[in-house]
């Protein structure tokens, strides 16, 4: 059985190499790859002898619609027709005024806290009004068939 000093030197040999992720005391790690671990691998696939690997490109089929949007077309681009839509635009107002006035209100050098939280009140609440107001994601010109943004 080796001595103390033996096995502290054997423990301090093994925290010099690079921790691997499935060392015991590294858990918090345990899904993780390192460069270390990469780089055993492909020596180890380089050593086997097998073919190299080798990327195989696959056409991937156009989209049928067309990806720009026609803002010309009176289908997209129309004025508010109902009243969502007024509250919509009305939400926007007070979110724009809000913060103009939140901006004016920074450099006036003396002003009443109960003006800094109409105006912080008013912000919010256009804010959480879009939420109520906010239209379908399928009549946004902005969103292809995924509903990713183009």
């Amino acid at each position: 059985m080796p001595n103390r000093a033996e096995r502290r030197a054997q423990a301090k040999r093994n925290r010099q190499g690079v921790p691997q992720p499935n060392q015991p005391q590294n858990r918090g790690r345990g899904g993780l790859i390192d460069e270390y671990s990469l780089q055993e691998r492909s020596r180890r696939l380089e050593e086997s002898g097998d073919t190299e690997w080798k990327p195989k490109a696959e056409k991937l089929s156009a989209p049928a619609e067309n990806l720009d949007p026609n803002y010309s077309d009176p289908k997209v681009m129309k004025a508010p027709h109902s009243l969502h839509q007024w509250f919509r635009i009305a939400s926007w107002t007070l979110i724009i005024l809000s913060g103009i006035a939140f901006a004016i209100l920074m450099w006036v050098p003396k002003h009443p806290m109960w003006l800094i939280l109409t105006v912080s009140i008013i912000f919010v609440v256009g804010v959480l009004s879009l939420f109520f107001t906010a239209g379908n994601y399928h009549h946004n010109p902005n969103l292809d068939s995924n509903g990713t943004a183009i």
